[in-house]
């Protein structure tokens, strides 16, 4: 299929189970293929169209499943992106949104700390070395929020841009009208 525009093959689609219930999000080409196979049904698009010599369909933003799909519970993967994600980009120590971040250890690895959900935050270069190889109470560093582990729902919740304002219901971010 031809594309109107750059990319808008890329865009994301939000993938809903037969229930409704947020699956995945993946993209735009992925989401069409689904389509074309009667694998899902779109549910909301996106204002753009998408061509080919025969077809002329709007671009999906949400498409349903045809078929309920069992989802183990996986949980979110711990990456230094997801890390990122699920601390919006911010230091949180200082707040700073401004500068490179790098990933620290609320407790230190060399006091026993580990890699886990709980133990990493995302944190500006002068912040992580202020604190050093200290706890941030020691180090007079308060943390901005408590870290945790995310739910499958505050990942999905964290690709919801301007665009993608018709994901708010599926994602429980406001009442389905």
């Amino acid at each position: 299929m031809q594309t109107n525009g750059n990319g808008i093959m890329n865009r994301y689609v939000l993938v809903l189970n037969q229930s409704y219930e947020p699956v995945m999000v993946t993209n735009a080409k992925r989401a069409v293929i689904l389509v074309l196979l009667d694998k899902a049904e779109e549910v909301v698009h996106y204002d753009e169209e998408i061509h080919s010599p025969s077809t002329t369909m709007p671009l999906p933003s949400v498409v349903r499943l045809s078929r309920y799909v069992h989802i183990r519970s996986r949980g979110i993967v711990l990456t230094r992106k997801n890390i990122f994600k699920r601390d919006n980009h911010r230091c949180q120590y200082c707040g700073t949104t401004s500068v490179p971040l790098t990933l620290d250890h609320v407790h230190p690895r060399h006091r026993g700390g580990k890699d886990t959900w709980e133990n990493l935050v995302a944190a500006c270069h002068p912040c992580n070395v202020k604190k050093g190889n200290r706890l941030p109470a020691e180090a007079e560093m308060p943390l901005r929020r408590k870290p945790h582990k995310p739910s499958r729902i505050t990942y999905f919740q964290k690709f919801v841009r301007r665009r993608q304002a018709a994901w708010r219901p599926y994602l429980y971010m406001e009442p389905v009208s």
